[in-house]
């Protein structure tokens, strides 16, 4: 397997999209849930556990840019070849690969549980599976450029969201913040762990770097991307900080949700059916990027055709929603996914940077060719 690609003209792509790219992966599902999460970790403080998370965010990032700066274009499928030989290599790129896989499921089934919780109780998960799923294939079918291209489209009609959160930002007590600072470093980190989930998907730029065309500018659009990100997070967990009780947090799963419930409008008795409605164009392209990544990962790795492992990945999501209606089995499925992405995402690319560095030493050393040779 070659570790640098040689990518078509048709399928480059403008560092520009990276930005929406980035907010596409990270906001999805997570984010619906995720204050109450980081507020039985820190209490009154978790917004300081979401500032802490985006600080180490942004010490990821440097690492994975001087990681795919020694290589010429290269993915991290060709990088963990070239670091650990052709078997381990493509093992390793089978475990992210898996995780892509995990996280498409996940993604999937909770806003199918989600729907069927807020607007139809008796909703049948495979026919609603099967819709997502159909959605799904036609956009990936339709290559990179339109996957982006639903990044870039769902993100300009989705995010007239945040201005439904006006009501519960004037309704807020700001008492429910003092005292600050109250809780201890242990659990500020806690607090930013539990996000991990919720802010995973930037692994997705070890797949996409290649195919980016004027890389000297692709670190600004990626930043903010996740400054977005962060700041969509953040006004989230301090709203609902601000508006809810410490009870009323524990007792809600979704308590993002839980703040358009409150909308009144004369032309609508149930404006939250209207919102979870909508929530289809913030999870769809989250789910959409990741069908891409795996179906992308099994081409580069073991040659296999998209379009036939993007058939036979849909047959095996259908299958597994049906299989997967309890809350206690999502819930498992949510925690082991964000257990493994923790690891994956968040503490590999360090020690991938360090044999990187550590490899390049040595074949300077040697009189060795560069990576990027």
């Amino acid at each position: 397997m070659r570790v640098n690609l040689t990518v078509k003209p048709n399928l480059q792509l403008r560092s520009f999209y990276l930005f929406f790219m980035i907010v596409s992966i990270q906001i999805g599902v997570g984010i619906m849930g995720v204050p109450r999460i980081i507020f039985a970790e820190t209490g009154r403080d978790s917004w300081l556990a979401v500032i802490i998370a985006f600080i180490y965010i942004l010490f990821l990032l440097i690492a994975m840019f001087l990681i795919l700066k020694q290589y010429q274009n290269a993915d991290i499928f060709g990088i963990q070849v070239d670091l650990f030989g052709t078997w381990i290599g493509k093992l390793l790129g089978a475990i992210y690969v898996v995780y892509f896989g995990l996280c498409l499921f996940t993604v999937l089934i909770t806003y199918i549980e989600v729907v069927t919780i807020f607007i139809f109780p008796g909703l049948n998960n495979f026919l609603m599976a099967l819709l997502l799923i159909a959605l799904i294939i036609y956009s990936v079918m339709g290559g990179i450029r339109v996957v982006f291209g639903v990044c870039f489209l769902f993100f300009i009609l989705s995010h007239w969201l945040v201005l439904l959160l006006a009501q519960p930002i004037w309704e807020m007590d700001w008492s429910h913040f003092q005292p600050m600072f109250q809780s201890s470093l242990t659990e500020l980190l806690k607090g930013a762990r539990s996000s991990a989930y919720t802010f995973s998907g930037l692994e997705l730029l070890f797949l996409i770097y290649p195919f980016v065309i004027n890389k000297k500018s692709v670190k600004l659009p990626v930043y903010l991307g996740a400054l977005w990100s962060a700041l969509l997070v953040l006004a989230a967990t301090v709203i609902v900080t601000g508006f809810f009780t410490p009870e009323e947090i524990s007792a809600r799963e979704w308590s993002v949700l839980g703040l358009f419930k409150i909308q009144s409008f004369s032309f609508v008795e149930r404006f939250d059916y209207i919102v979870v409605t909508a929530w289809m164009m913030v999870t769809l392209p989250n789910m959409i990027l990741c069908c891409w990544a795996i179906t992308y990962g099994l081409k580069r790795l073991y040659y296999f055709p998209q379009k036939y492992s993007l058939y036979v990945l849909a047959a095996i999501l259908a299958v597994a929603s049906i299989f997967t209606k309890e809350h206690y089995l999502i819930q498992f499925m949510i925690n082991f996914t964000a257990q493994l992405g923790f690891w994956l995402v968040y503490v590999y690319p360090f020690l991938l940077l360090i044999l990187v560095i550590v490899k390049k030493r040595i074949n300077k050393r040697n009189g060795g060719l560069t990576h990027a040779k």
